[in-house]
């Protein structure tokens, strides 16, 4: 293979092709999942807090409206708009720092979820649902960092994604 300068290289069958980007980008993921830390991104500190507060505005409007008997279809934009920023925020971590997929900070994530996803199922039991929901996050973000950071697949404090 020749490089822009006529010169020839070696690709190693590790490597994506150039023009490849989601092969690069998954390998990018793999190899974080592998070694943890965070990619530094211009302006992540003002993202993450406004994907965070965006999120936080439309979860309290969603759950004041369940606990107030407010209707379905009037709930329908604060729902989503949590879904909405949630991935979001879900998508920007995970780019930033792969490790947070197996962090308990992810893990608590999914469980988070997964509860949402049962309001259809459990509909009379919703407003505990989501007072769970919103107790995980409480207490997954203000533990201290050596849970929060806790990777499931290395069973070790694995740092990464929130200083920055």
């Amino acid at each position: 293979m020749r490089g822009a300068a006529g010169e020839v290289t070696r690709r190693t069958t590790r490597d994506p092709p150039r023009g490849d980007s989601l092969a690069r980008l998954l390998a990018q993921l793999r190899g974080g999942l592998r070694q943890g830390g965070s990619r530094p991104m211009r302006g992540s500190r003002a993202m993450r807090t406004t994907l965070r507060t965006v999120h936080l505005i439309a979860i309290a409007a969603l759950y004041g409206g369940h606990v107030f008997g407010v209707e379905k279809e009037r709930l329908l934009p604060a729902l989503v708009a949590v879904l909405a920023s949630g991935a979001a925020f879900m998508v920007f971590e995970v780019l930033r720092s792969p490790i947070w997929l197996v962090q308990l900070r992810g893990v608590a994530t999914y469980i988070k979820i997964a509860m949402m996803s049962s309001v259809g199922i459990f509909w009379d039991q919703r407003v505990l649902i989501l007072t769970a929901v919103l107790a995980i996050g409480v207490v997954v973000a203000h533990m201290p960092g050596r849970y929060r950071y806790f990777s499931l697949l290395h069973r070790r404090e694995m740092p990464g994604g929130d200083r920055g």
